[in-house]
């Protein structure tokens, strides 16, 4: 069974504290400044804000680029587009329904 190790990241300014097999280190710290850097993008912007819909927003973005590589099932490309869709108009017009 792998060591496990804590490691701490920097995610916009705040530190977390992530579990992971020791051996997955460097991976982890990369993922993290990519995450970080990909919120910092989407919060330059101006268009999002609150910690917590940057990273969704982020979520969402990295999602799409995978399925772009064609690394996920088109099902899930399909929700995620939607899913995208409906969080944009949401950050746009927060007082529409997204129903609609």
């Amino acid at each position: 069974m792998p060591d496990k190790q804590t490691l701490a990241v920097n995610i916009l300014d705040k530190e977390y504290l992530v579990a992971g097999p020791g051996e997955a280190g460097h991976e982890l710290e990369r993922s993290a400044r990519y995450l970080d850097s990909k919120m910092r993008e989407i919060r330059a912007s101006g268009r999002v804000f609150g910690v917590e819909r940057i990273a969704v927003m982020a979520a969402l973005n990295i999602a799409h680029d995978m399925l772009q590589k064609n690394t996920m099932p088109a099902s899930a490309s399909n929700l995620l587009d939607d899913m995208d869709q409906r969080l944009t108009q949401a950050l746009d017009n927060p007082s529409a329904d997204p129903k609609k």
